[in-house]
């Protein structure tokens, strides 16, 4: 009894975030109880906490082969230990490990709504992945669907509103990175003909929160709903089009729109790739990221639509003016990449590689939360020196609350690929700072293209590594160039599609029209 109450003592201490006192109980029952798998599990979300990575992976590696996975009292917390595996080996690249620690965790707990979870982040992690094909993410898609037999959706019915009511489902109506593509659209829409409802799986309030509060129609917390609770809270307020924003990242409730609550319904925004749900109706994109319209149908379930220009609007909150051409003050170029370290493929450090033989003197600075800690940076260092870059080159700089001042010592922003750069891309080029973006055949590969053709710098898009590795070549040879950018940028995106909130949420009410007037003819 002795060692199960000083296990509740460590698990308070780690909800309190005393993570060093936690850390210590925590070694303290594992000598004396050894074979007992809860405490080392709970070491590795201390880590986890304190993005510790490497020795998370360390625990997680010792204790997962451990696990008799035949045994109902240990399958369900092997379940749990492997979604936590996928999770720290996704941030640190290895993606392959990541998506099947995922689909085992799922196939293990064997769970409608905990499976479902596993499998989002599956999908999610697959994005990262050179090597994923539409047929690898449709195995994918019908693991999902395999753990939706337990949901009957609604007979599909359409309303006659004075006002088209829409309905926004996210776990991130705050502070959050998604409001940067978001909020035109949530506050935009014509009173005179819309009506917004939201959604929201966040008991969190913030600013943003309350300032939503203050616009919308109507305001709904479903965090505590079950799915069919929550379904039916949709369906009695009667929502027209129901638009998804998180597709299969966190928090997401996918699994609700599967009671097809709504009359049409939408996803798009939060996600960069198709739910490959039959629930969904459609899919919000553009001309550029969709590409060839008719190969891209290969990767997506819903019917995509095409907007004219962008479909994000970019609301920026920067307060900060952009800083000088930092080349011109230090005599030498520095590149720079503040994407989540998790998409940065071996192609891309390959191709990092060139362009920093190529560009005599320049440098490297590297920044997400990976560099927090010592043992993290030392990982990503010997990876580095594995494709024969020189460390001593490149700056590695961990999360900070205002990131954005770091572009002060950026000339020229590299972009991940296939996972390309969102709203760091648009961060970026708000800041002055021109991106060089790597694109292909799938969805999420086109955001960078997207953005640089609507702001008239598509030069700077290319299909192929060579061209890649050319342009920042060229770019870095070229100050004048970068120094004249570093003026304009700003301006540039500002008049551009990206950050027209007017003309874009224009765009969407038509398509929003257009949609609902062929949805109700196909009844």
């Amino acid at each position: 009894m002795e060692i199960l109450e000083r296990y509740a003592q460590a698990l308070a201490l780690f909800k309190a975030k005393n993570f060093d006192a936690a850390l210590e109980l925590v070694n303290d029952i594992k000598s004396a109880a050894p074979h007992w798998k809860k405490p080392s599990l709970l070491e590795a979300y201390i880590w986890r906490e304190q993005t510790e990575y490497i020795k998370e992976i360390r625990v997680l590696e010792e204790l997962l082969p451990r696990f008799d996975l035949n045994s109902p009292d240990e399958k369900y917390l092997a379940a749990d230990a492997l979604s936590v595996y996928g999770s720290v080996v996704r941030e640190v690249g290895r993606i392959s490990e990541a998506v099947e620690s995922f689909r085992l965790s799922a196939a293990l707990e064997n769970n409608g709504e905990k499976s479902c979870v596993e499998i989002s982040n599956a999908l999610f992690a697959a994005n990262n992945s050179e090597n994923f094909s539409a047929e690898d993410f449709r195995a994918l898609y019908d693991d999902y669907k395999k753990y939706l037999a337990d949901i009957t959706p609604y007979p599909r019915k359409f309303y006659n509103h004075g006002k088209i009511r829409v309905g926004f489902v996210s776990a991130d109506f705050n502070w959050h990175v998604a409001m940067a593509w978001s909020w035109d659209l949530l506050t935009g829409l014509d009173k005179k003909f819309f009506a917004v409802y939201c959604y929201s799986n966040s008991a969190e309030v913030d600013v943003v929160t309350e300032n939503l509060l203050k616009v919308v129609d109507g305001w709904r917390d479903i965090s505590t709903l079950t799915d069919a609770q929550a379904a039916e809270v949709i369906r009695n307020d009667e929502i027209d089009i129901l638009f998804d924003l998180a597709g299969h990242t966190a928090g997401n409730r996918l699994r609700v729109a599967a009671y097809r609550p709504a009359s049409v319904q939408v996803s798009g925004l939060g996600y960069m790739n198709s739910t490959g749900l039959e629930c969904f109706d459609y899919f919000l994109s553009d001309i550029h990221c969709a590409g060839n319209a008719s190969a891209m149908r290969e990767y997506f379930s819903e019917k995509i639509i095409m907007l004219p220009q962008s479909h994000v609007c970019y609301n920026s909150s920067v307060k900060l003016e952009t800083f000088p051409l930092p080349c011109r003050m230090k005599g030498f170029v520095m590149f720079g990449s503040f994407n989540q370290f998790s998409k940065v493929t071996d192609s891309i450090l390959r191709a990092w590689k060139k362009i920093l033989d190529a560009v005599p003197n320049s440098r490297l600075l590297l920044k997400h939360k990976i560099f927090n800690t010592e043992d993290c940076r030392n990982f990503v260092g010997e990876r580095l020196k594995n494709f024969g870059i020189d460390v001593a080159r490149v700056d590695m700089r961990g999360y900070t609350a205002n990131h954005l001042a770091d572009y002060a010592d950026v000339d020229i922003a590299l972009d991940t690929f296939p996972y390309t750069g969102g709203v760091t891309t648009c961060e970026a080029l708000y800041m002055g700072v021109p991106v060089v973006s790597l694109y292909g055949g799938r969805h999420g590969t086109r955001f960078g293209l997207s953005m640089l053709k609507n702001i008239g710098l598509e030069v700077f898009a290319v299909d192929n590594v060579n061209d890649y590795v050319q342009r920042a070549v060229i770019l870095a040879n070229d100050w004048e160039l970068l120094n004249d950018l570093r003026k304009n940028l700003r301006g540039m995106i500002e008049r551009s599609p990206l950050m027209n909130s007017t003309a874009y949420v224009r765009a969407v009410e038509e398509t929003f029209l257009i949609i609902l007037t062929n949805e109700r003819k196909l009844m």
